[in-house]
């Protein structure tokens, strides 16, 4: 009666149990990454100080911090509005909590870090946004110190810098979120207005209230390889025309051709190429002085 009767496996040895744990050595947590664009698993330390896939040179998002330490001379940036933080205007549900969470996690307060600092010994207005904090989407605060930011340089004659890369306009703050499109679209005329330089670094994604706003009003408009760079998402444009869209639309090479970007840079040739650009403007401010 018992002749097919499922019988229990032997429990395993303590000596047996220590051979399957060498067998199979475990991989420390945090060691690896998988990566988005060839789906290899990478080591963390083969990615290199600019956070770029070995197997297809796809690039790494990298928060604010990272970028600044890549970007401007060693001990130079002096960040504005440090302890600047976002408010609820709207009330809504567990906001609070959210912002103190992606504070925890990123080590900033809002989704931008703004200062001054030298890049190639060219002083300089530097402002990078944080996918990492809440998508980078632009709530109060990054439009306040952005806002003030080209009002430094405005007043002090410097150039300004924005790396970009928001996932639009912050839901969250409503339409708080949306006004700081035109207040920081009208700094930056101001800025214009004073003879100065400001330039674009488009990093991946720059979408929403952002493209629409700041992001495209560069004296010069640079990006990064491949970054995702549009306003509305490709499946409601297509939507909305009934038509297909081309595979390579809303990238940075596709606005190249179309005329919506000046170049595209490589991540490690970016603080050579905003040196020589610095340079040349205050090479050219100094002749127009003269």
């Amino acid at each position: 009666m018992n002749l097919f009767k499922k019988k229990p496996l032997p429990e395993k040895t303590e000596k047996a149990k220590k051979t399957d744990s060498k067998s199979t050595p475990a991989v420390p947590d945090g060691m690896c990454v998988k990566c988005s664009g060839c789906g290899k698993t990478v080591y963390k330390k083969e990615l290199g100080e600019n956070k770029i896939c070995p197997e297809c040179f796809h690039y790494f998002r990298i928060g604010a911090k990272e970028r600044v330490k890549m970007t401007a001379d060693k001990n130079t940036f002096e960040e504005f509005d440090k302890t600047m933080h976002a408010l609820n205007p709207l009330n809504y549900p567990e906001y609070e909590e959210k912002i103190k969470s992606m504070q925890e996690k990123t080590g900033i307060n809002d989704a931008v870090l703004s200062g001054k600092c030298k890049i190639g010994g060219q002083e300089t207005v530097l402002c990078v946004m944080d996918a990492g904090f809440i998508m980078g989407s632009m709530g109060s605060v990054v439009g306040e110190k952005i806002t003030r930011a080209f009002e430094y340089a405005t007043e002090n004659k410097l150039p300004i810098i924005i790396f970009t890369a928001s996932g639009g306009a912050r839901m969250q703050e409503g339409i708080v979120s949306l006004m700081q499109m035109a207040k920081v679209s009208a700094a930056a005329a101001k800025h214009s207005q004073a003879g100065l330089l400001y330039v674009t670094v488009l990093t991946d994604p720059t979408t929403g209230g952002v493209t629409a706003s700041f992001a495209m009003l560069g004296d010069i408009i640079l990006s990064e390889p491949k970054a995702l760079i549009g306003f509305a998402g490709r499946r409601v444009i297509e939507q909305t025309i009934k038509q297909k869209l081309p595979d390579e639309f809303q990238s940075a090479e596709f606005l190249l051709e179309h005329g919506f970007v000046d170049k595209i840079v490589e991540r490690e040739c970016l603080p050579n190429v905003l040196t020589e650009i610095l340079r040349f403007h205050n090479r050219k401010g100094r002749e127009t002085n003269e």
